[in-house]
């Protein structure tokens, strides 16, 4: 009999579900896709269902269920920290403890009530109910879907139980810890912090402060190390706490912080002005310095060539892109889900590899193109797929004009519109797992025009002007077009364009500063250079999306550009759409010109003229 395994990540942000059989993924999901709320923290209820569906088994069937941490050590680190600081912490200890000592002190009864409603059985009919340690199921998650059968692991984010930045060896199914930096000591904290400061949203704007970063200069790293972290030879480091709230209030920053430089945190939605792409430039620095001596050191203490990489900070693709060309390690695999919702697929691996010693599959194969061998995440198409059969029957519900083609005559259409400037919704196979679209769930567009980047996010996305957009490039050309000679498949490599192909700025236009650079084209393919001539490089693969693969090479053939420009088929603060409603409601909100679901396009010009309200816009928070 076939084992199954749900493993579940809740209660923080990013609630996820993954099911596992016998070691192989079956279907991964966060629950937002589902709830519509972004980062949705609830239990996963709806992602379990899509699981259990897609395994085609009932909850009693499950063979082990786990969740991604320990509460109780967690609570443990709360309380020890409060004492710490005792009596600055009260107010803080006041707020929090409500939360815990209703649900999270209790939360294996909390679970087990929730699956048994969920499962509609008693609770001992539920199955055995398994905890791993919070960090345990990152390095999980990077090792075991990896393509490696040995190889170092390093997990950085803001905080598990007590860890916040782990060091692992795996071989083969063996993942055993070696050494770990703990709370309040966190270089993801460090991040979020000026996240914080400058205006964004913690565990959600960060990436819009690594977006912000090529527009500042570096001008307050040597405060950063001076006074905020100090930071060993061998990448280790340790925090002054004076000058953060984190552990004892209600902010990530206090007053210290502030004089340290020169004012109050940005109000969120005011201006970013120069200090914040500064401040953001400065912390991109010291990240990146921590993150290349933490791989030297790995390197020389573990003697291993491959390295794999989780949690949130990995997610950082302007660090991960400097490791690979300049850390110590010949290959760098790095979890799509590194940050909480991964925490779910690492737990369920955890339990059938470690707590059940069962052998790594045997499922990854070559990929024919490029000699590399395959990971174990199937490019990360996890979620739910609908049928041209389901998606059909949607759209004759809700009367949406539509043409029904075949791929040989789909593909050389969608590249004739996109070469003609047009923006297209694209929704077919399945759903991402990660924060990523990754062509399933994708707004795609022209990337030689100099005008898309902007179009695309304020008409579009309805976001700031300065985020860059990422190129999904045929994975057999990224050689051609990026200085990146290997695999990018999760959007997590950030590379320069190569010198061929950028447009040279006279000595005025260098001069610029700040939002001025990005009016400036500086390359063929101005939509996706950031303006430092980098791009966060997404490779396409045959093997593991041959439709998007088929679609960038009829693009390519057209306009001899094997790229196209890929961002998140969503509107800012909106989940990446999952079903083909979303994707229809998305399209008909925003100025896209067409929409692909799966075999259907839908051009913008023959829909029903929607009721003009822009209330929509207040529905979902902004990050």
């Amino acid at each position: 009999m076939p084992v199954n395994i749900l493993g579940i990540s809740a209660y923080y942000h990013d609630s996820a579900a993954a099911l596992v059989r016998d070691g192989m993924v079956l279907a991964a999901a966060q629950q937002e896709r589902f709830s519509r709320k972004k980062h949705d923290a609830a239990f996963p209820s709806d992602a379990v269902r899509y699981c259990l569906d897609e395994a085609g088994i009932a909850l009693a069937e499950l063979d082990q269920v786990v969740f991604y941490d320990k509460p109780l050590v967690k609570f443990e680190r709360l309380l020890e920290t409060y004492l710490a600081y005792a009596p600055r912490g009260l107010r803080s200890f006041i707020t929090a403890m409500p939360v815990w000592l209703k649900e999270k002190l209790f939360l294996k009864d909390l679970l087990k009530r929730e699956l048994a409603a969920l499962g509609d059985c008693t609770r001992e009919q539920l199955p055995p109910l398994l905890f791993t340690e919070h960090h345990q199921a990152h390095a999980a998650s990077a090792f075991f879907p990896s393509p490696f059968e040995h190889a170092a692991v390093l997990c950085l984010d803001g905080v598990g139980e007590w860890a916040t930045t782990t060091v692992w060896l795996g071989e083969s199914n063996r993942l055993t810890p070696q050494w770990e930096i703990r709370f309040p000591h966190s270089l993801g904290l460090l991040y979020s912090a000026f996240t914080y400061f400058a205006g964004f949203k913690v565990n959600s704007g960060e990436y819009k402060l690594m977006g912000l970063a090529p527009y500042g200069q570096p001008r307050y790293a040597d405060l950063i190390r001076d006074h905020l972290i100090d930071i060993k030879d061998d990448g280790s480091f340790r925090m002054d706490m004076r000058y953060f709230n984190y552990a004892n209030g209600l902010t990530m920053t206090n007053r210290r912080f502030a004089r340290l430089f020169g004012g109050p945190p940005r109000k969120p939605e005011s201006p970013v002005t120069q200090r914040e792409m500064d401040l953001a430039a400065s912390v991109q620095v010291v990240t990146e310095e921590v993150v290349l001596r933490l791989a030297d050191t790995l390197h020389r203490e573990l003697k291993t060539d491959q390295l794999c990489l989780a949690g949130g900070v990995a997610l950082n693709c302007v660090a991960n892109g400097r490791l690979q060309r300049e850390g110590p390690f010949a290959a760098i695999w790095i979890q799509p889900a590194a940050g909480d919702a991964g925490g779910a697929l690492g737990a369920a691996l955890a339990v059938w590899h470690q707590y059940l010693d069962q052998p790594r599959g045997t499922d990854r194969r070559d990929v024919a193109d490029t000699g590399a061998v395959q990971d174990r995440m199937q490019g990360a198409y996890l979620g739910p797929r609908f049928s041209n059969a389901e998606i059909e029957a949607f759209l004759r519900d809700c009367d949406a004009p539509y043409e029904r083609l075949d791929d040989d005559v789909l593909m050389p259409r969608l590249a004739a519109l996109l070469a003609d400037g047009k923006i297209l919704g694209w929704f077919q196979g399945r759903m991402e797992f990660g924060p990523r679209a990754l062509g399933g769930r994708s707004i795609i567009g022209d990337p030689r025009n100099p005008t898309m980047q902007s179009v695309m996010n304020l008409k579009i996305k309805y976001r700031e002007s300065f985020r860059p957009f990422a190129p999904a490039v045929l994975a057999e050309k990224v050689g051609e077009w990026f200085e990146h000679d290997s695999e990018s498949p999760y959007m997590l490599m950030v590379a320069p364009v190569t010198a061929d192909k950028r447009i040279t700025m006279s000595e005025t236009e260098q001069a610029l500063f700040g939002i001025d650079k990005l009016k400036i084209a500086r390359s063929q393919v101005p939509a996706v250079t950031h303006v430092d001539y980098s791009a966060r490089i997404q490779t396409v693969q045959r093997e593991t999306n041959p439709r998007f693969h088929q679609l960038i090479e009829a693009f390519a053939a057209r306009t001899g550009v094997p790229l196209l420009v890929n961002t998140s088929f969503n509107v800012r603060g909106e989940p990446i759409v999952g079903s083909p409603a979303d994707a229809y409601r998305c399209f008909m909100r925003t100025e896209m010109d067409y929409l692909v679901l799966e075999n259907c396009l839908l051009a913008k010009s023959q829909q029903p003229a929607p009721a003009r309200d822009d209330a929509w816009q207040q529905e979902f928070e902004l990050d």
